[in-house]
């Protein structure tokens, strides 16, 4: 990413082709008991942000839920910085077909994008599907738990994208995937080939265009000069 920037600064610019996809793991993260909680539909009181705020019995359950997720996960992003064109009707260039009049006002003003796929990996849904049906109460929270996790990872990468961009003397937009508005999921195929995600990452496309493992984001950071 810093050498992206390097290069954007100086003037370097082959248009698109400067792009170079790149790949990175993290360690696992704390886990955010509130927005588990959010996820499995239960919303407490809103000073209630530490696990010790919900019932004893949930508490034990969520606990449970966690315990068996660890080690079954892998945090990994693909992703790519790149200048940012625009075509003769002002939408932005991008490496998938689109005409997407809300990615156009997200990407506003942008000089430059990073485009990115995430996922937490297969483990969360092995589980999912292990305990959905024995135990939905269970299943229910491990669906929630690898939300809880994936939203983690996209949020951590983004704050690195964001840290970067300001040290250059830029701001980031907020993340925009598809399926949002009016940028359609049927984009999935060609943004998850040109991250080569399926080899990478692990993540396919079902025929509904939906990613396994279902625990994994696509997405567009737009970057803005102060």
């Amino acid at each position: 990413m810093e050498t992206f920037f390097n290069e954007f600064l100086s003037g370097t610019d082959a248009g698109n082709e400067l792009s170079v996809v790149r790949y990175k793991e993290y360690a696992p993260m704390p886990v955010n008991f509130r927005e588990m909680m959010r996820y499995a539909g239960v919303y407490p009181a809103p000073y209630a942000d530490r696990p010790d705020d919900y019932p004893e019995e949930l508490r034990a359950e969520a606990d449970k839920a966690i315990r068996l997720l660890e080690g079954q996960t892998s945090f990994r992003v693909g992703y790519c910085p790149m200048v940012l064109k625009w075509d003769e009707e002002g939408y932005p260039v991008l490496p998938f077909k689109q005409h997407s009049d809300n990615l156009k006002k997200n990407l506003h003003d942008c000089e430059a994008v990073v485009l990115f796929a995430a996922t937490i990996g297969a483990g969360t849904d092995r589980l999912i599907h292990r305990y959905e049906k024995t135990e939905p109460g269970m299943g229910l929270l491990l669906q929630a738990l690898g939300a809880e996790r994936a939203e983690s990872l996209c949020n951590l990468f983004c704050t690195e994208v964001k840290a970067i961009s300001e040290k250059y003397g830029y701001t980031t937009h907020p993340r925009f995937s598809p399926g949002f508005g009016d940028l359609p999921i049927t984009v999935q195929p060609e943004f998850l080939q040109f991250l080569d995600a399926s080899r990478r990452l692990g993540i396919t496309l079902t025929e509904s265009y939906l990613m396994s493992p279902s625990k994994s984001v696509t997405a567009v950071i737009g970057i803005e000069k102060m």
